[in-house]
This record gives C-alpha cells, structure tokens and sequence, in this order.
C-alpha cells in the first residue's frame, strides 16, 4: 500500500513573533535554507513523492518556493484559514489520503533520521502495520507527548504532562497505517474538544501496535523557537544537517 505525506506547516508562530507576520515559519531561514526544505529532505529520503502541504494565509509563499516540486512528485497545497488546532488541520487533507499510509510530519521538526526503512516496511505490510513515533530524549520534556513505560515496554503516552514520566519526548513525526481515520474519528467524537494526536497513539499503544522509534545519535530540533533556529542555523553552517541536494 502506497504511503504518502502530509506536511503540516500551519498555526500562528507566535513564539517567532514579529517574523510570522509575514511568512510562515517554515520560511524561515537555517542558516541558507529554510525550514521547510530540510522537511522536504526527510520526506523525500524516505521515498515519499506525493505530499499534501497543509499551511495558513502564507500557502502562497509557499508553493511559489516549493512549486510542483521535484520531477516525479506530486505537491498538494491545503490552506488552513482558521487554525483549530493540530487534528483540524490534519483533517484537511483527509480527501487525499483516505486510502494510504501515512507518513505525518510537522514542520517545527528537522531531523537527520532516515525513515526509508519503515516506509518501506509500510508500504510491502500485508496487514495494517500500525504507527511508529520517533522518540528522543529531552531535558525538559513537558514541551511534548512524554512516553510512559513499563520496564522497557511502551505503555502509554501523555501530553505535556506537568510531570514526565520519562525524558522520552514524542512529537512532530509519525508513521500511520490505513485504520488512521477511523481513530480520528474515534478520537474527534468524544468531548473536550482539545484532543490531541496522542490521543490517537494511545489507541494504536492500547492495541499493541505502535513501535516507538528511537533517533539514537541522529539530530533531531524543534525550530519553532528564535534559540532552536540559531541551534539549528550553527548545526547547519557545520555541516550537520543535510538539506536534500534535490530540494529547488
């Protein structure tokens, strides 16, 4: 089964206020790229070529950068005209990807991770092979999803918890198979409305079918923050991270 991205680059960016007043974050420059093309890099090192680019009033900026993409590739763009949160926004490219894996990718997150194997891995499975989270240690994990654990097994995971149980941050990157919309479904219907996608990972945990993907000594930042893009831009300037050469 094909699996296939979509790119969420949307939300207000006020921790990168005044910038994001007019462009997108994923705009923004590390060191002499910006964002958004080490997001693409990633997407496309795991052989990935059809992507759905969910983003706000800023989308054309967007494609004028991204365009039709590389040859081969189909780039759809989605605008969210009025951020309801990280579930609303993936829901707007729910016409696109009903029938398909999925791999689901924020673009606050640069990694140097290759994901090629897992999808991979999805695409040949013959039964839904269920999600994979990428999962690295923090400081200050309250940020994230946090992983719970029972000895070495992965037994839950909560949002922003006040108190971690565990310095494994989950966020930004995440491999689903086809039974995806029926958890958002699952999940949308119930009340508060504040859900978040952990919630559907507890789902996929709860059935024994998610797998939590360790990035090891691979680079993985959070830009969506003045400090973490400075980070990112010396790691660049260094050599550290890899913009795909493909990338326009």
């Amino acid at each position: 089964m094909e699996v296939r991205a979509i790119l969420v680059t949307g939300g207000l960016g006020t921790r990168l206020l005044p910038f994001t007043a007019y462009t997108q974050k994923s705009l923004l420059p590390i060191f002499d790229r910006p964002v958004l093309d080490y997001c693409l890099a990633t997407i496309r090192a795991a052989g990935i070529d059809k992507i759905t680019i969910i983003s706000n009033k800023f989308i054309d900026q967007i494609a004028h950068h991204i365009g039709s993409g590389i040859p081969g590739e189909q780039i759809q763009y989605v605008i969210e005209s009025n951020p309801q949160g990280v579930l609303p926004a993936i829901s707007l490219a729910r016409s696109h990807h009903q029938d398909c894996r999925m791999l689901v990718y924020f673009s606050d997150n640069i990694t140097t991770e290759n994901l090629k194997d897992e999808v991979e891995r999805f695409t040949h499975a013959v039964d839904p092979p269920g999600c994979v989270m990428l999962g690295r240690k923090e400081v200050n994990p309250e940020a994230f999803g946090v992983a719970v654990f029972d000895g070495e097994t992965l037994v839950d995971v909560v949002e922003k918890p006040q108190h971690p149980p565990s310095n494994i941050a989950i966020g930004g990157i995440y491999l689903y198979d086809e039974t995806f919309w029926s958890k958002f479904d699952h999940v949308m219907s119930k009340e508060p409305k504040n859900n978040s996608i952990s919630d559907i990972n507890r789902i996929y945990i709860k059935e024994s079918k998610a797998k939590l993907l360790s990035i090891g000594t691979d680079t993985w930042l959070d830009c969506g923050s003045p400090d973490s893009l400075l980070k990112a831009a010396n790691l660049a300037k260094e050599g550290k991270l890899r913009p795909n050469s493909q990338n326009k």
